[in-house]
């Protein structure tokens, strides 16, 4: 009984350190995916987010869970305005990677633009705490913030005036 908490301690200590330790590094991108990449990069960055998304998930047929190229169709999605897309993508990245910076940067910038202010701030706070309040990931978000929500699209149907009865 004595031993008890030295042993509890212990043992959370090894097993800390035995997972951390048999992480693998990432993977390098096949050079097939790569090529697919630097084309949806293009087209993402040319504002064809369609032709991006077909290039990323290409890609990520051929080398399948690449954080880089979930980031890519995450990025894809917001660029669509589809956040609710782009914050699944962002969170496998994070299942897979929880310090990832530029996925806790995406997902905190998706979240302000659905409106997710407090959740968005918390995220930053993450992200100061891991690379500090000057770092570009922790600049970004904080003008995502800043930005606000974005504007939501109103369709024809919205703005059809609602039938009623009048005597």
């Amino acid at each position: 009984m004595r031993f008890s908490p030295p042993a509890l301690a212990l043992s959370a200590l090894v097993a800390l350190s035995a997972s951390a330790l048999h992480s693998a590094p990432p993977r390098p991108l096949d050079p097939r995916a790569g090529a697919l990449e630097a084309q949806g990069r293009a087209a993402l960055n040319a504002g064809d987010a369609d032709k991006a998304t077909d290039a990323f998930e290409a890609a990520l047929a051929i080398q399948p869970g690449s954080p880089a190229l979930l980031l890519d169709l995450a990025d894809a999605a917001r660029g669509q305005g589809m956040q609710g897309k782009a914050l699944h993508y962002y969170r496998t990245v994070l299942a897979i990677d929880p310090q990832n910076v530029a996925a806790i940067a995406g997902e905190g910038a998706a979240l302000a633009e659905k409106g997710a202010i407090a959740k968005a701030q918390r995220n930053l706070a993450r992200l100061e705490g891991l690379c500090g309040p000057t770092c570009p990931a922790s600049r970004q978000l904080s003008a995502a913030i800043a930005r606000g929500p974005a504007a939501r699209v109103v369709s024809a149907d919205d703005l059809k005036p609602k039938a009623s009865a009048s005597n």
